[in-house]
């Protein structure tokens, strides 16, 4: 049997050509350490172009650990972070987010297709905040969601002005955020600074690179000594040109908004198969790179019998088929043959 796992996920792909080829470029001669190399310094140059501004940049080597050390530098031990009850940080990142503030709450609300609903946060705020409770610091949305949904601008800056009118900070988690300048086809500054945001992490794992996501502080005043915090979490890499170099074959040329676009277009082409080829069910709007499609147990079991992988989601029935940037038209044909098969 051969193993599958094109719709796993998009950390299951491999290194984009253009990350291995920059990457390949820097592995010569000798370079400084901590980076202090000129690989780190023209990704962050180039960072600041895409997004119009100065703003701090840093490198660490994870999602969890770029959302938790973000979070830290923004909340206080007994202070709260406002997040939506199937967030990231809230379902899969083994607490890091609490561990890395020593003690801070997520503070849980609802909404549709992964969203948050503003009316539940209104009202979470409008709660009595004393010396009892946490009280609320940050609000942090995803983008895109993790049920492959995208916050649009007037969202965003929806979520923004109830932040600023509660003496809040907000943090996106963008590991997907390239994803949904795809879907959007805006400058990035739209989705973030211009709009309130306050700190990005950036991902480019599921974009293309082996290792290494950015966590940029568009106030840098929040920033002051992130750097001490990155050290002592054990991010600070010390042959940073490794984790800059594929960065730098993603944004040189606009790659990574190439394979973000590549990626969301096959999620709507497999997901357009499904329903057409074999009535298999799209329970949540195809915006990003992930595809939710209700299965019984009979399809799952004979899908994964012949060597697919992938999760369930949402209890008891869909599961979540994700594409990126290596994701191909055969991929997808295999795969609906399989479930046609099967069904």
């Amino acid at each position: 049997m051969v193993e599958r796992h094109q719709f796993a996920s998009d950390n299951a792909a491999s290194i984009c050509p253009e990350a291995s080829a920059a990457l390949h470029a820097a592995n010569t001669d000798y370079a400084a350490a901590y980076g202090e190399d000129r690989w780190t310094a023209r990704v962050c140059d180039r960072i600041r172009e895409i997004f119009e501004t100065d703003c701090e940049v840093y490198f660490v080597f994870t999602g969890t650990a770029a959302n938790a050390l973000a979070l830290a530098q923004m909340c206080q031990s007994f202070r709260g972070i406002i997040c939506h009850q199937n967030a990231h940080i809230q379902t899969d990142e083994c607490g890091g987010p609490e561990f890395f503030t020593g003690g801070s709450k997520l503070l849980l609300v609802g909404g549709g297709n992964g969203k948050i609903d503003l009316g539940q946060a209104k009202a979470l705020l409008m709660r009595q905040n004393e010396l009892h409770s946490h009280k609320p610091a940050v609000i942090s949305i995803a983008q895109a969601t993790e049920f492959g949904t995208v916050y649009n601008r007037d969202e965003i800056a929806a979520i923004t002005e109830l932040a600023r009118a509660n003496e809040l900070v907000v943090h996106m988690d963008g590991a997907r955020f390239a994803n949904a300048i795809a879907l959007l086809n805006c400058a990035p500054k739209a989705l973030t600074w211009e709009v309130g945001v306050d700190a990005l992490c950036f991902g480019g794992t599921k974009n293309g690179t082996a290792a290494g996501e950015l966590v940029i502080f568009f106030n840098k005043e929040i920033s002051r000594d992130f750097d001490y915090r990155v050290k002592q979490a054990g991010q600070l890499g010390s042959k940073m040109r490794f984790l800059a170099a594929p960065w730098l074959g993603l944004v040189a040329d606009d790659v990574w908004l190439q394979n973000a676009r590549h990626a969301n277009r096959v999620a709507r082409q497999l997901a357009e198969n499904l329903q057409r080829e074999a009535n298999v069910e799209i329970v949540l709007p195809v915006e990003a790179n992930a595809v939710f499609a209700r299965m019984d147990d009979k399809l799952a079991q004979g899908l994964r019998a012949r060597g697919w992988h992938f999760y369930k989601f949402i209890e008891p029935d869909v599961y979540r088929l994700m594409c990126s940037w290596a994701t191909t038209e055969s991929d997808i044909g295999d795969f609906i043959r399989d479930v046609t098969l099967n069904h």
